[in-house]
């Protein structure tokens, strides 16, 4: 995590604590000439409204107004996670179980970095994916201190 959101995310829990919501992810970054700061939030149960995301940016922009450890000019944006909500907490990992998701490794499994397919079980150190090879269902076994990116996924087979 930067510096930026490190410091992003102090001034931001209080105010989702505060509401009852949760933090997904923190983004900063640089799209063409302009820098981007993405807060991405939800509610416990899962699903907000644009309401939800306007008062959160609205008293976040307050904080920052104080405190902006930001020196360039950059777009300030609060949104829903979406449908294919990133996967880094544990308790993210846990709501995932029996869903059908994606994993991108560091180094190949099997031949393979990429993965999709249902979150089958959940240890403290790896997860245990179903996937479909072809025309053939797999249990793959992915060490988490492997995992470079995971997220939930639609599945379109089905």
């Amino acid at each position: 995590m930067s510096k930026v959101t490190t410091v992003i995310e102090e001034l931001v829990t209080p105010i989702l604590e505060e509401l009852n919501l949760e933090l997904v992810d923190i983004e900063f970054i640089k799209e063409g000439r302009n820098w981007f700061l993405r807060v991405y939030i939800d509610t416990p149960s899962g699903g907000i409204d644009i309401e939800q995301c306007a008062l959160v940016s609205e008293r976040l922009s307050e904080q920052l107004d104080e405190k902006d450890p930001i020196e360039q000019n950059y777009y300030l944006e609060v949104s829903s996670p979406g449908a294919e909500r990133p996967l880094k907490k544990e308790s993210d990992f846990e709501k995932a179980v029996g869903k059908f998701i994606y994993v991108k490794t560091y180094e190949p499994i099997k031949d393979m970095k990429e993965f999709q397919g249902y979150l089958k079980a959940l240890t403290p150190d790896s997860l245990e994916m179903e996937v479909r090879i072809k025309t053939r269902k797999l249990t793959i076994i992915i060490e988490k201190d492997k995992i470079a990116k995971a997220r939930l996924a639609i599945d379109f087979s089905s």
